[in-house]
């Protein structure tokens, strides 16, 4: 299904120099959305109906190419502040996490309580876990409202998310051992795989996504 322009919610993509904007872009457009920038823009940020948070790379640089750009502060403030919904993919997603050991201590933003790891799996796993995994999703998500109870998703990680909070925690994978797959807090949410490269999966969690925002 395809919205009338007047009635999509506006997306802005937070470009902060990392991440794969344009492909997630891309999905988005297929999905029939027209209000759509990928921007790091203040006043877009704030005037957005949603963001999307995306990440690819080490989680130092990708938090302190956040901090330079202040849209730690910008996030915060349209975040928890005016309560947008957000939507943070892979390192986007660990991002939101307390902190992270990956190369040193770094500080995350600290939405959802939780600290970052290597992958650590047994059976002589490979690291990085990368290519396609089935998640399960709790019931009642918005993100997996549109997917069936176990869908496919494309991962590429080497780290994962370890929530403080169990409940924060609203989908897993199996890689060795149970892993998170997505995050979720009020209206912040996260997936460590990659919606944008998981095909008619991925685009059936995007409308889930937007269509929760669509209802708020």
């Amino acid at each position: 299904m395809i919205y009338a322009s007047s009635h999509q919610p506006s997306i802005v993509i937070v470009d902060y120099g990392v991440g794969n904007t344009y492909s997630v872009s891309n999905a988005v457009r297929a999905l029939g959305y027209k209000k759509l920038k990928i921007s790091s823009n203040e006043t877009d940020i704030m005037a957005a109906d949603s963001l999307i948070l995306p990440g690819v790379g080490a989680f130092a640089v990708c938090a302190a190419n956040l901090r330079a750009r202040q849209l730690d502060r910008i996030l915060q403030e349209a975040v928890h502040g005016k309560g947008t919904p957000i939507l943070g993919i892979c390192v986007g997603m660990q991002l939101m996490a307390t902190e992270s050991e990956e190369n040193g201590t770094h500080a995350g933003l600290g939405w959802i309580p939780g600290k970052v790891v290597r992958l650590n799996p047994p059976d002589g796993a490979a690291v990085p876990h990368v290519g396609w995994n089935d998640v399960t999703a709790s019931s009642g998500s918005p993100l997996f409202a549109r997917t069936p109870e176990s869908s496919n998703f494309y991962f590429d990680h080497s780290y994962e998310f370890v929530c403080a909070a169990p409940l924060d925690a609203i989908a897993h994978c199996t890689y060795g051992k149970p892993l998170v797959a997505a995050i979720s807090r009020g209206k912040v949410f996260g997936v460590q795989f990659h919606p944008e490269k998981s095909q008619v999966t991925g685009l059936k969690m995007f409308r889930g996504f937007f269509n929760m925002v669509a209802e708020c």
